[in-house]
This record gives C-alpha cells, structure tokens and sequence, in this order.
C-alpha cells in the first residue's frame, strides 16, 4: 500500500449484505474502517382500504351573480344599502331622482281624465245621432294615447327605484349620493352565496366513473382546516375538442359565506368503489428514472456476530398517491417495516438504528399547520 496523501481515497468501499453494512478497504482487501450505521425511521407497509376518487382542481362560483346597474339616467338621490351587506329580494338598493318624471305624470294623467270625459261625451252625443262615427273612433283613441303615455311615465318612474332582483351579498358600492348614473353604469355586485357551485375538469375518462349525485369534498388553501361536502350536479353534455376534458359542476352548501366566488379549490369526486391497497409514506420511496425502490429493514449480524439492523434495497411498482401515502403496486407485502424518513443516505446492505421519536406525522389527507 502506498503512501496516504490528504484528499486522496487509495481504498475502495465493499458492501457486507447482511453482515452489518460496508466497510472500507484498500487495494489488497485489507479492511481500513467500518462505517458506523445510519440513523433512519421506519413505517410499517399496510393493508388499507381506500376509497375511489377523482382529484381536480376548479374555481368557486355563484349560483346567481349580478353586476347591478341602472337601465335610465339619474342622478343618485338614495343609497339603500351597506357594502358587503345580506340584501332580500326586492329591497331598494339606490333611488335616482325622478323629480320631472313625477311633475309629467301628473300633467299625462290630467290629459288621461280629459280624454276619458271627452270620450264620454261624444259617445252620448253619437249615440243620439248628434256626433259622426269618426269623431267617437277619435276621441277612443285619444284615451288609449294618453293612458299609454301615463304607463310609460309610471314605467320610466320605477326604473329610477334600483332594486335587489334576489336574496344575497352585495358588493363594494361604486356610486354615491349626487353622482350622475349613466345607463348601464356600475352599482355593485350581488350574489348568491348559500349554496354555491364549484366548476371543474376532469379527462373524458373519468366519465365512466363519475355520474350526477355523487358526493364531492372540497378544500381550499384559505381555510386549510376545514372541508366542505356536496354533490356533483351536473355534467356537462360535451367534451371540450382541445383538451379532451368535460366540465362538471358540484354545488355545495355555505350557509357561513366563507366560500367566495373566484376561489380556487380542490375537489374530490368521491366513487361509491372500495379497494384495498398496500400503503407507505410517500417519504419511504426513492424515487429514479430507472424505477422507484423502497429499503426494507430486515435483521442481520454485524462483522462480530452481533444482531443488527440492515436495509435492503427493493424495487416496487407505485401507485395512486393520497395525501401523504403512495399505494405500493407490487414489490411489498404488508407487515413489512420500510425505511420512512433518511433514504437518500443508504445503499443496499447499510447498518441502521431506527429512532422514531421524532418522526413526522403522516395522513391521507394533510391540512397545512397555520403558524
């Protein structure tokens, strides 16, 4: 053996299997050194039923929204509600001025009695014979004239009353008292809240396993704690040409309004199909383009004889993952005890000592801790 130089390996590493892991030896197959064992947790691989799902990400919307505006001109003479506001169906939003209009309905109505009275009069009097035909057609329609024009002006007068066309929440107001509203000018957005629909896609083949009526969760990353169920409602009758995926709807109950239009969310389609898995903590898979491996922890006897710990590398098939497990396909069998936390440090036959006092906590469904 030559000479030892800093930064110079002159030996090589040999694995030992399950004698205890691999030691380093020089090039005549002297052993220099022992590598100590590595300190891992461990997870059991378990039988566990999960049920089927389809995953997707969608956005909340309204059963019903509006962006209210004015269909005449005015100038805002009342503001009938509160930004952010619950409002009932009917209740005056905004009230425009309707000063002129008032003053000619009540000139249309005085020509509208005239008329009537005029009417009156020539009927009696053609009756008689004292009046012609076309004078009484003329007086008729004189009475139709201005009772329309008495209907319009009524008409014009409650367009100036804004009001709410349904129960909901209504927006940040964008008029204030004197502001001259155009036709069509922005008031506020209202919408309904309670409940609320949930839009989404998911791939033509899901078709075949998702129907109207099947139980949905949704989850969304403002409120990570909690979960709201509803049912897929409908399904729309095509599918989109250029993604291949078909858009379905969910509605979902929100009697507390945290759930906003615009949101994004992730929903689950809930399958009425069980199946039965073998799952590990995804944690545990050492993932590699060449195929995906998990350490299984089996006992062995170190270099002396003694009883120890050693992973043996295997490769296994992945499946579907769910929150933070992977279903294991093939290659493990349940009962078997993988390495779950410290893979990236092994290699196959490597000592270990599992310590499991500080492992994390691993769930189907994980909620991000608010800190």
């Amino acid at each position: 053996m030559g000479p030892w130089h800093p930064g110079v390996a002159r030996g090589h590493r040999g694995t030992r299997g399950h004698q205890g892991g691999a030691d380093w030896r020089d090039d005549s197959g002297r052993r220099l050194l022992r590598a100590p064992p590595e300190t891992v947790t461990s997870a059991k691989a378990e039988a566990v039923e999960w049920q089927a799902s389809q995953r997707a990400v969608g956005t909340v919307i309204a059963v019903r929204g509006v962006t209210l505006g004015a269909e005449v001109s005015g100038i805002v003479r009342d503001i009938g509600f509160e930004n952010g506001a619950r409002v009932k169906k009917g209740q005056v939003l905004v009230q425009l001025d309707n000063s002129s209009e008032a003053a000619q309905l009540k000139g249309a109505e005085a020509d509208a009695e005239l008329a009537r009275l005029t009417h009156v009069r020539v009927q009696t009097l053609a009756t008689q014979g004292s009046k012609p035909q076309a004078e009484l057609e003329s007086a008729q329609a004189r009475v139709v004239q201005a009772e329309a024009a008495v209907t319009n002006l009524r008409a014009l007068i409650a367009k100036k009353v804004i009001r709410a066309p349904f129960d909901g929440r209504i927006g940040i107001r964008q008029v204030e008292l004197g502001q001259v509203l155009a036709p069509g000018g922005p008031i506020a957005s209202l919408h309904t809240m309670d409940p609320i629909h949930v839009e989404f896609l998911l791939p033509q083949q899901a078709l075949a396993e998702v129907k109207p009526g099947q139980k949905v969760r949704v989850h969304v990353d403002v409120f990570p704690k909690d979960t709201w169920e509803g049912e897929l409602t409908t399904i729309n009758p095509e599918v989109e040409i250029s993604s291949r995926n078909v858009r379905m709807r969910a509605t979902v109950p929100n009697a507390d309004g945290r759930l906003i239009p615009g949101m994004f969310a992730n929903i689950d389609v809930l399958s009425e199909n069980k199946s039965e898995v073998v799952a590990i903590p995804t944690t545990a898979v050492l993932f590699a383009p060449y195929g995906d491996s998990v350490f299984v922890i089996e006992e062995g006897k170190d270099a002396a004889g003694k009883a120890n710990l050693v992973a043996q590398q295997r490769f296994a098939r992945m499946g579907e993952r769910r929150g933070d497990f992977i279903e294991v396909a093939s290659g493990l069998k349940p009962g078997e005890t993988v390495v779950s936390n410290g893979v990236f440090k092994l290699r196959n036959g490597a000592a270990v000592v599992v310590n499991n006092s500080l492992a994390p906590q691993v769930e189907t469904a994980p909620q991000p801790v608010d800190r």
